[in-house]
């Protein structure tokens, strides 16, 4: 009974060792020694992955050991050889981790090993060719421990070919032309097929926000999506997922707060010559955002397939928005794209905002924030302006100023009041929803919405003055003025259309682009109207039983506009509520 309690007693060390990575007895055969128990069979939910592909003496080499889908790991063992050969070669270099350096073959730091037990799913170390004439292709050999009945044994990298022309050595899926450090602010990449983006696991390994909100870029091409997976709580390594359909750019960024300004970013673009180019950006208010070192940015992929341009990379760069830095903050997370021009971003076509500050570590699905009550107020009083009062006064001024003579109210036209009444209407519902847009912004915003925004402003405002200010109907300038006032009403007119046509391409999330389609609707519905008032109001008037028909005729084609665009108007109304 002693003699059984002494060998326990010495058992249990060695048992123990295996957890804590001490594997010396696995360098040659990289088995775990688990009693009774065989390696998996089936392909590991497991990869290798390096940022070269190839490498010269004494370079260094970025490896990554990544757990797929939601499979970590508990214990590895990592090692270089020759292909072929059974021995290890090289020396490792450990970046902050849970790894320590194991001594293989007699040679030092020639392999890697966990040191605890703890849940892996991405270790970062850094392997060094030996200084050799000769040197030979090499593959990554490495043993995966799920738990003690589950492991793989001996999965491999591609392999890394040796270089002696004095060039550096490539990225091996995709290949970029300047290798990732702290100083470089590009990394330009030949695209290849990225077809792994989905919005598969979303909410249970990682965090997805994207637009429309339930979308898989995997199925739809008019998809924009950005994830995020936390793979290493240790060294904060994250890996993010970006794709979209542009024929510039797609970008995702941190801030503080929804408005753009102070922001840390992500950017994938294309390059005229095919290239798809990855850089670190951040924002100084409102203007173009400055690019920043790209970090410690590794296993960098990327896709330019048709119009959709997709971008994954793994990061261990702190988020910094000036105000907070870190990765234990919450921010508020953004998407823009647009085009660009000589690799350099131009204004973007398209954005949209989180609704809270997001945690990214933790897998979850964001909702984008809709537009402020202020903005869909700016929006409905311009609809309500230049749909229907403005449209209004403007035909009962053309077309019931001929076929109403005669019919006053208070000692004056029946058509004068109303004209008067509904473009006072419309003056005053553009004043309110320049101020509105003006006061939430607090600034001004590049494109073309707003200048737009203000030519109508502007001309709407001067309107009213210059009427007031007009001669008297039988002074001999006073075509000067009717000329005038009806040409300054059409140069408000297009451009108000314009400008709301610009302001629903802003906020216009649907993938049909309803909105857009609705507003061409009522655009053609308008014109058909005035067409149809316009030959009627032309027709010869012979006496007065045909000027009362002419009139009645007027007064319900006005009818029937203004019940269609209403109708319009109702269907943009709840287009702008819902974005």
């Amino acid at each position: 009974m002693d003699y059984n309690a002494l060998l326990l007693v010495c058992i249990v060390p060695v048992v123990c060792c295996y957890s804590s990575g001490q594997i010396m007895d696995s360098c040659e055969d990289m088995q775990p020694h688990h009693s009774g128990l065989r390696p998996q069979t089936e392909p590991a939910p497991y990869t290798i992955t390096t940022d070269h592909s190839s490498y010269r003496r004494g370079e260094e080499v970025k490896v990554q050991l990544l757990a797929l889908s939601s499979a970590p790991f508990i214990g590895f063992l990592l090692q270089a050889r020759e292909v072929g050969g059974q021995s290890p070669v090289g020396s490792f270099e450990l970046m902050p981790g849970a790894a320590q350096l194991l001594i293989c073959g007699q040679r030092p730091n020639s392999a890697v090993s966990h040191r605890s037990d703890s849940v892996k799913t991405s270790i970062w170390v850094t392997w060094r060719s030996k200084a050799s004439r000769d040197g030979k292709p090499i593959q990554f050999h490495a043993s995966f421990v799920k738990n003690y009945k589950t492991f793989w044994v001996d999965v491999t990298s591609p392999v890394l070919t040796f270089s002696n022309d004095g060039s550096g050595g490539s990225t091996s899926l995709p290949t970029p032309t300047i290798t990732s450090s702290t100083t470089t602010t590009t990394i330009l990449l030949q695209p290849t097929s990225l077809s792994s983006i989905s919005s598969a696991d979303c909410g249970i390994t990682k965090m997805c926000f994207s637009q429309p909100s339930d979308c898989d870029p995997a199925v739809s091409a008019d998809c924009y999506f950005m994830s995020a997976m936390m793979l290493s709580s240790t060294d904060k390594t994250i890996r993010y997922e970006m794709t979209g359909p542009s024929n510039g750019y797609i970008s995702f960024g941190f801030s503080d707060d929804q408005m753009m300004g102070n922001d840390d970013i992500y950017i994938c673009g294309k390059g005229s010559d095919g290239r798809v180019w990855l850089q670190h950006a951040f924002s100084t208010g409102r203007t173009a955002p400055q690019a920043v070192p790209l970090g410690n940015v590794l296993d960098v992929r990327a896709s330019a397939l048709d119009r959709v341009i997709s971008c994954s990379f793994t990061s261990m760069n702190k988020i910094s928005t000036q105000r907070t830095r870190g990765f234990n903050k919450t921010y508020h997370l953004m998407f823009a794209h647009g085009p660009s021009s000589y690799g350099q971003i131009q204004f973007h076509a398209g954005t949209f905002i989180s609704t809270d500050k997001i945690d990214i570590s933790r897998p979850q699905i964001v909702g984008k924030a809709g537009w402020p009550h202020i903005i869909k107020a700016h929006g409905a009083l311009m609809l309500i302006a230049w749909m229907t009062t403005g449209s209004l006064g403007m035909m009962v001024a053309r077309y019931l100023k001929g076929v109403t003579k005669g019919h006053n109210l208070w000692g004056k036209d029946v058509w004068f009041l109303v004209h008067v009444a509904v473009m006072c209407v419309t003056v005053a519902a553009t004043i309110i929803a320049f101020i509105l847009s003006f006061s939430h912004v607090k600034g001004w915003s590049k494109g073309a919405h707003p200048v737009l925004g203000c030519l109508v402003m502007i001309l709407s405002f001067l309107q009213p003055i210059l009427a007031l200010m007009r001669c008297g109907p039988q002074h001999p300038l006073r075509f000067l003025f009717n000329w005038s006032h009806a040409l300054n009403a059409v140069v408000i007119k297009t451009l108000a259309v314009a400008a709301i046509f610009t302001g629903l391409k802003l906020i216009d999330s649907t993938l049909d682009h309803w909105l857009m389609k609705v507003m061409g609707g009522f655009i053609g519905w308008e014109s058909l109207c005035y067409i149809l008032l316009e030959v009627h109001l032309n027709c010869t008037i012979n006496n007065t039983d045909t000027l009362i028909s002419k009139m009645t005729t007027v007064i319900l084609l006005m009818v029937l506009f203004c019940l269609g665009n209403c109708a319009f108007l109702v269907a943009l109304l709840v287009g702008i509520g819902m974005s």
